[in-house]
């Protein structure tokens, strides 16, 4: 069983202040906002949406087929990906661009600032879904614009059921887009920020946005996350974690784990458990792709974590 996970390569400059950004930002001057941060902690990781996504899906023993756009210069993603044997079949390369690259700055609060530049990413409706290699399942994650909105066509047209995940695509749509994908998706995740936005634009509540698919996911940080399906509410915790030392990439680690759960049809209440621990796992190291874990290990950890066996 596959899993074709749509979205974006991308490499992640991560710097760490060590302070808290409120306490260098004057809020009656954010109208003339210039300000500069000494990061003294600096390094470059692999990431993006699709790739992240992939990366954790192959830890929990799924297989991953990410789909998307990159530049010249992804040669060392790509042995990477290689060594994780991720298969690479569904990425296409645009030799006049760059991949995308983010330049994340992550204060002693966990917030981040975050520039973005999509390059090969605004091409991703080049490649296109299609139902081959025993796919299964899918999910639109943060891509580009006409990207994500092929994808999700392409996705509805081959019967394959997926997961919408707007993420940090979110401005890119309005209230009627952000419903025509919803009408199309089987499931959608959101963070509660984004969860906030999607109500503010489609002027809907959460449960009658989940009216329009089978389960609606929204993640509430250090509070655990919210299933919204069949009617229902149903309530996850967090896993326990040694350390919280970055944030950067939880989310995709997470929604990895909801694919293994849905793929494998596995009931809410677990499924959002295991997205839960990979978040946890994830955030414990630094980067989107440098944890790791046995499948063994994951199972006794689960039940530690939640007091019954997966």
């Amino acid at each position: 069983m596959t899993a074709l996970s749509c979205g974006s390569f991308a490499y992640d400059t991560i710097m760490v202040f060590h302070d808290r950004f409120k306490n260098h930002i004057l809020p009656e001057k954010v109208h003339i906002l210039n300000v500069s941060f000494q990061v003294p902690e600096m390094r470059r990781e692999f990431g993006g949406c699709a790739g992240n996504i992939a990366y954790n899906l192959k830890l929990l023993g799924g297989q991953p087929l990410p789909l998307g756009t990159v530049g010249r210069d992804f040669g060392p993603y790509a042995e990477w990906m290689d060594r994780c044997g991720i298969d690479r079949s569904h990425i296409k390369i645009c030799d006049d661009s760059y991949t995308a690259q983010a330049f994340i700055t992550t204060d002693q609060d966990d917030n981040q600032i975050t520039a973005f530049h999509p390059g090969a990413m605004n091409r991703s409706h080049e490649v296109r879904v299609a139902k081959s290699n025993g796919v299964k399942i899918g999910i639109v994650s943060p891509d580009g614009r006409t990207g994500m909105i092929e994808h999700a066509r392409q996705f509805a047209e081959a019967d394959i059921p997926f997961i919408f995940d707007p993420g940090q695509g979110m401005p890119l749509f309005d209230g009627n887009d952000l419903i025509g994908f919803l009408k199309q998706a089987t499931w959608a995740t959101l963070n509660d920020y984004e969860a906030e936005l999607m109500q503010k634009r489609t002027g809907k509540t959460l449960k009658e946005l989940a009216g329009y698919v089978k389960g609606l996911v929204v993640t509430l940080g250090g509070q655990g996350s919210r299933v919204y399906a069949g009617g229902e509410t149903i309530d996850v915790p967090t896993a326990p974690v040694s350390a919280v030392n970055d944030p950067t990439g939880c989310g995709d680690a997470y929604r990895a784990g909801l694919l293994y759960g849905l793929m494998n049809d596995i009931d809410w209440k677990t499924t959002g458990r295991i997205a839960s621990l990979m978040g946890a796992i994830k955030i414990e190291q630094p980067g989107t792709q440098n944890h790791t874990i046995t499948r063994d290990a994951f199972q006794e950890r689960f039940k530690r974590s939640f007091g019954y066996a997966l």
